[in-house]
């Protein structure tokens, strides 16, 4: 990693690990939130349905937020957001603040994902940029439970929050020192001419429909090339939407708008597997309790290791994002099925440890190559759309997975997930199909 970029990565990378613990806290508190506010779970998953709402909203507000205060200042209102959040749920608010306040936290959140999703995808060797940062993800939510269960043996849950407050604090500083003002800072900060806004070219472009498909294009820079950095088209000439259409241009793209149901499918998938994978060991496998809890912690172990490991091995056997994507979907197909088919423990530990490997880098993936499926101006704008269409697939899935197996049966979850990845492989191909070519 050039010296540019160092700092501003590795303080993304940290704030993922923030969002992860954010994120993986949640489960532990649940039952204490409970128990402390005297409400049932039905009335405490409100909570689930107010944050979402936050992070769509973020979705849809993160490109008009970048156009308006430039990266610098969108992280830091973020940012802001969510130390003010937390500390405010560090106070014990009453049960309709503490439900009301979550829509800040998701909105927060939210744009913190989308901004630094759009950051990277601006840079050299995007694809595993992004792995990593949703890796960092992965990490901190495996230790927010961890995090969450010690403190809660000597402190109130309120402490809990007050640690990731207190943890946000030097990330809000970092923002306003590490990052540019604005996205064309990133540009001419590579000492290369190129547009405002527009990435790198690669080495190796992302073709526009077959997958691991050779290039003869140079460098952007002699000695230093970027397999994995997409390419955007700028457009036909006068297609440059007008500042406040951005959200508007956005939907109305065929291809960001498949590449949000196909993260709404993804994060479905992933969650259905999360939520009800130890139920089906329990009840399907007859696994114990602990060797079930086992095999569930081993399939975020998975998922946490794809993100580092398998973009770095895919670049240097020469793939593009999105032949790499395309080895992942069927990975993750076939996983699923010997999930499904699995005799005995060690078998379904396999199973659900590369099931999450070769899920992981699929999601940030998608994201590295957005560049590729709209103009310049409008990445930030459809990241932040795919980023929260991605949560109505997170809710709607699992839920619906869920019911049918209450309904008929826990083992209708491995042939649901095997449906959800089939779907993932004709999306893709169709995203692909309508790539910008290189």
């Amino acid at each position: 990693m050039s010296s540019p970029w160092r700092a501003p990565v590795v303080l993304a990378y940290a704030t993922f690990v923030l969002v992860g613990l954010n994120a993986g806290v949640g489960g532990v508190l649940l039952p204490t939130l409970i128990g402390d506010y005297g409400v049932d779970m039905t009335t405490i998953g409100i909570t689930f349905f107010v944050s979402s709402a936050g992070f769509m909203l973020a979705g849809s507000t993160t490109g008009p937020l970048l156009e308006r205060l430039g990266t610098r200042l969108s992280l830091a209102v973020a940012g802001g957001l969510y130390v003010i959040s937390t500390l405010y749920m560090a106070t014990r608010p009453p049960f309709a603040a503490f439900v009301a306040v979550q829509l800040l936290v998701g909105y927060g959140t939210g744009v913190l994902e989308s901004v630094l999703n759009a950051y990277l995808a601006e840079l050299p060797s995007a694809t595993t940029l992004l792995n990593r940062l949703h890796a960092f993800f992965g990490v901190g939510a495996l230790l927010g439970p961890l995090l969450a269960a010690w403190t809660l043996t000597f402190l109130p849950w309120t402490a809990v929050w007050l640690v990731l407050a207190l943890a946000g604090l030097p990330l809000l500083a970092g923002f306003l020192v590490a990052y540019p003002r604005r996205t064309a800072d990133v540009a001419d900060a590579l000492d290369v001419s190129v547009k405002p806004g527009v990435p790198v070219p690669p080495a190796v472009p992302e073709p526009s429909v077959r997958p691991g498909a050779p290039s003869s294009e140079p460098s952007a820079k002699e000695g230093t090339p970027y397999p994995d950095a997409p390419v955007p088209s700028a457009g036909p000439p006068g297609s440059e939407p007008e500042r406040s259409g951005l959200l508007t241009s956005v939907l109305r793209t065929p291809a960001v708008v498949l590449a949000s149901v196909f993260l709404a499918v993804y994060v479905g998938l992933e969650i259905s597997v999360g939520n009800w994978g130890f139920t089906f060991l329990v009840e399907e496998h007859a696994q114990t309790g602990l060797t079930a809890g086992y095999i569930a912690s081993g399939y975020w172990l998975g998922l946490t290791l794809g993100r580092f490991l398998i973009s770095p091995v895919a670049t240097r056997m020469g793939l593009t994002a999105v032949g790499m994507t395309y080895v992942c979907l069927v990975g993750v197909t076939a996983s699923t099925v010997l999930t499904w088919v699995a005799p005995g423990v060690v078998v379904a530990t396999a199973g659900f440890l590369l099931l999450g490997f070769f899920l992981g880098p699929v999601f940030p993936t998608a994201m590295a190559v957005v560049p590729t499926l709209t103009t310049a101006r409008l990445v930030p704008t459809a990241i932040g759309i795919m980023n929260g269409v991605s949560v109505i697939g997170g809710a709607a899935l699992p839920w619906l997975t869920g019911a049918i197996g209450q309904s008929v049966g826990i083992w209708t979850l491995m042939p649901a997930v095997v449906l959800l990845a089939l779907l993932q492989l004709a999306l893709w191909r169709t995203i692909v199909t309508r790539m910008n070519p290189a």
